[in-house]
């Protein structure tokens, strides 16, 4: 793959399963919180609280319930970049026609 245009359908065929990007979304949002918490608070440590909290939900969305491998591993920009895509079109209600552009049943 060479562009991002490219990448994006591949990944939203990696989170077929609405659990997997329910976990996705939660882990985001938490991450978001605590990104939000560590700038209020003057606490960069929490920095790392906010990525191990947003990968451990996407990797147990990918381990246990797709089964697949995330893309993070051989695309982690574009695969960062990607979820918070996917996060803004969940909480635009557009997600739907994405997964559909996309082939995802």
């Amino acid at each position: 793959m060479h562009t991002f245009s490219e990448f994006w359908p591949f990944y939203l065929n990696e989170h077929k399963k609405p659990l997997t990007r329910a976990l996705h979304f939660a882990g985001t949002s938490l991450s978001i919180l605590l990104i939000a918490s560590a700038a209020a608070l003057r606490r960069p440590m929490i920095l790392v609280a906010a990525l191990l909290c947003g990968y451990s939900f996407a990797w147990v969305g990918h381990f246990f319930v797709e089964h697949n491998r995330p893309a993070t591993f051989k695309y982690p920009f574009w695969s960062f970049a990607a979820d918070f895509r996917m996060f803004g079109y969940a909480l635009t209600g557009k997600l739907g026609a994405e997964l559909q552009k996309a082939g995802v049943s």
